[in-house]
């Protein structure tokens, strides 16, 4: 068994334009301060990371990451959700999600596709100058408008989404190989891979790839009302990354899975901060403890109630106090009787 390394925090939800969250420096300082000893960094906050510089450079990468360590803290691993979502988006969502890419390529579905592909492409570069083994990133979707069979789906729609899907992300899976990285999908509602059957779907097209991870967030599946220990079970060998984030699911009379259009202090289902929720934290550790899981858990903070700053620093000791420092040896070893293979069979009666 391994011990998992942790508490980190995603930066995403923190970076802004205040100190001392606006700079790399102070930013990673402040985790530490909070009580972190990692932090997963959005690539696209040019406020924190250049990624264009880290493809090209091992010696910026080791200045940026050796400013982390000075500070207290290393990167666990660099996140490209948004880049990610642009790999595969459905035309409905054009207009919402051209706001996470470069200006230039805004309106231009192809050349925003293109570019997405490119960021990934230097996002998984970054990662091996780094020695980093594993990047978070979503998706995409181009099916999630039919996620509810009504109207009636035509027979074919979603195998198409799927082989699209799949042509899209392979060649960045053999990139990623070429460079020995994993692409952890966060399976998570709004993308095509938003469950365990659909990752399945993608790994049956992509001819079940050995960098198709998958990012395990239970907060995800508890909106879902999907069985999140169950799921570490069946998908223990593709786990490759871990979001350590709270929900909690209480439906009534007038609303439940859907939540009605309401914002998120409203809904039946919503993410809280770490311990005000749902989650068994305390099975979901000792099973990753138990499979070998030695990647990083990572505080996602994401709430509707708690201010991100205390939520942050409570996560840090809730990450801390569940993490389990595996056992080197078995509870009963004072009791080992020393036998070898003759007193085995002896035991068993085969030499009588």
């Amino acid at each position: 068994m391994k011990t998992i390394k942790g508490p980190a925090l995603f930066l995403a939800q923190f970076a802004g334009d205040e100190p001392p969250f606006d700079n790399w420096s102070d930013i990673t300082r402040w985790a530490a301060e909070a009580g972190y000893v990692g932090v997963q960094v959005p690539s696209w906050d040019r406020r924190l990371f250049d990624l264009d510089q880290a493809a090209e450079s091992k010696g910026y990468c080791q200045e940026w990451a050796g400013t982390a360590k000075e500070n207290g803290v290393v990167v666990t691993e660099l996140s490209t959700h948004l880049q990610g979502q642009l790999v595969a988006v459905h035309p409905a969502f054009d207009t919402a999600f051209d706001g996470f890419a470069a200006p230039s390529v805004h309106g231009n579905p192809t050349a925003r596709q293109e570019w997405a592909v490119a960021q990934v492409k230097k996002a998984v570069l970054a990662s091996a100058n780094l020695g980093l083994t594993a990047m978070p990133t979503f998706s995409g979707a181009l099916a999630w408008p039919y996620i509810y069979p009504w109207p009636q789906r035509p027979p074919g729609l979603i195998d198409t989404a799927f082989g699209e899907l799949a042509a899209r992300w392979r060649p960045l899976l053999d990139f990623a190989e070429e460079h020995g990285v994993d692409l952890c999908y966060e399976i998570h509602p709004g993308e095509d891979l938003h469950d365990g059957v659909t990752f399945e779907m993608f790994l049956d097209r992509v001819n079940n790839h050995p960098r198709a991870m998958m990012l395990y967030d239970p907060s995800h599946y508890v909106l879902q009302c999907l069985d999140y220990k169950a799921n570490l079970d069946i998908y223990a060998e593709r786990i490759g990354a871990f979001h350590v984030k709270d929900a909690e699911f209480n439906p009534t009379g007038r609303q439940g899975v859907y939540g009605g259009y309401q914002s998120w202090v409203d809904r039946a289902g919503r993410f809280r901060s770490l311990g005000d929720g749902q989650v068994d934290f305390k099975a979901i550790f000792a099973k990753l403890a138990a499979m070998n899981f030695d990647g990083w858990a990572v505080v996602e903070w994401e709430c509707a109630l708690k201010h991100p700053e205390d939520g942050a620093r409570e996560g840090a000791t809730f990450v801390r106090d569940h993490i389990i420092r595996v056992t080197p040896q078995a509870f009963d070893d004072f009791a080992d009787g020393g036998a070898d293979d003759a007193a085995n069979r002896r035991m068993l009666g085969l030499d009588a």
